[in-house]
This record gives structure tokens, C-alpha cells and sequence, in this order.
């Protein structure tokens, strides 16, 4: 318990001073445990991170960052998008966008109507993202492969292959951490 404390804190001093770059740091937070213990196949898995950044460029290729602000996280080739929009016209041009790109299954839009968040909001998202997945892998009930977590303006969202015993247990500590204004499953059960 001690050294991963330690560990956190190690990884904390880093990201500060790193300055600009917190949220990257942010999110390396249990990658390497992630990857190994991930429930899906490498070639679902490739095909997750592939289908991420088609969405992503198509989304950053067809819309101003001024006006649109919009994460897509695939987990199961089944895409989040979260974020914000303009107005709902432009929300659904953007999953109609991102239904198209090769190998999505679904897409759930979760994209609300409104003004980009600005830096302070997203780091807050990036830093509770990290701060549930600590929490998970302290408790290690449930094995952070498993699931993938996106907070986007302090409402997490939570996808991944897991019992309805496991799903309770992420969705618990997810809401029992600080900030978080509200948790979103959106898990397939096993």
C-alpha cells in the first residue's frame, strides 16, 4: 500500500513538472497494468486505438476547435463521444462522422449543447480520470483492463467486459471519488 502511494506521488512531481503536459502524464497513471490485463483481443484492442484516432482526426478535420470540443473513446469498437457542440445539427453531423469510420459498431453520443470547456475543466477531467483509476487499482477488485474510463466536465463515464458484481464495485468508487459529479455505465456484462 505504501510504495504505491509513493509511487503516485513520484508520478505526480513528474506531471507538475512537466508543466503543458499533465494531462499526458496524467493519463499513463496504470497504462502497463491496463494493457495487461485488457479482456479484449490485441486485434480489438489495435482496433479501438485505430478507430480513437480516425475519429479524432475526422472530427479535428471537419470542425473548429473554437466551437467544438469532442473526445471519442473506443472501447469493444463501440465508440463515446463526449464533449461539447454548438448546436444539436452539429452534435449529430459529428456522430454521423464518426459512425462511418471503419470498424465501429456503435456510437454513443453524449455530446452536450454548449461552449467548449476551456483547460482548467479538462485538466480537472484528466486528473479524476486518473485519480478513479488509482482508486481501482488500490482496491484491485477489478481488473483496470477491463474497463476504460472517460470524465469528460466531472461526469465519469465508464465502458468495458465485466460481471454486473464488477461493474457495481468500478461504478461505487467511481462515484465515492472526490469531484466527480456523476458516473455513466455503459459496460457489457459477461
Amino acid at each position: 500500500m505504501k510504495q504505491s502511494w509513493i509511487w503516485r506521488v513520484a508520478l505526480l512531481a513528474a506531471a507538475l513538472q512537466l508543466a503543458g503536459c499533465v494531462p499526458v502524464a496524467a493519463v499513463g497513471v496504470g497504462t502497463g497494468v491496463a494493457v495487461a490485463t485488457d479482456r479484449r483481443t490485441s486485434a480489438t484492442y489495435l482496433s479501438d486505438s485505430e478507430i480513437e484516432l480516425r475519429a479524432s482526426g475526422r472530427i479535428n478535420a471537419n470542425f473548429s476547435s473554437d466551437k467544438v470540443h469532442v473526445n471519442a473513446s473506443s472501447f469493444n469498437r463501440t465508440v463515446l463521444l463526449t464533449g461539447q457542440a454548438p448546436d444539436d445539427a452539429t452534435r449529430q453531423q459529428i456522430a454521423d462522422l464518426v459512425d462511418k469510420v471503419p470498424d465501429v459498431n456503435k456510437v454513443i453520443d453524449q455530446i452536450a449543447i454548449g461552449a467548449p470547456t476551456d483547460f482548467s475543466t479538462r485538466s480537472n477531467d484528466v486528473y479524476l480520470s486518473a485519480r478513479v483509476n488509482a482508486r481501482l487499482m488500490d482496491d484491485g477488485r477489478v481488473p483496470l483492463g477491463a474497463i476504460k474510463i472517460e470524465t469528460e466536465n466531472g461526469v465519469v463515464y465508464l465502458m468495458g467486459f465485466v460481471s454486473q458484481q464488477e461493474g457495481d464495485i468500478v461504478a461505487n468508487i467511481a462515484s465515492g471519488t472526490p469531484g466527480v459529479h456523476s458516473v455513466v455505465k455503459l459496460f457489457e456484462y459477461h
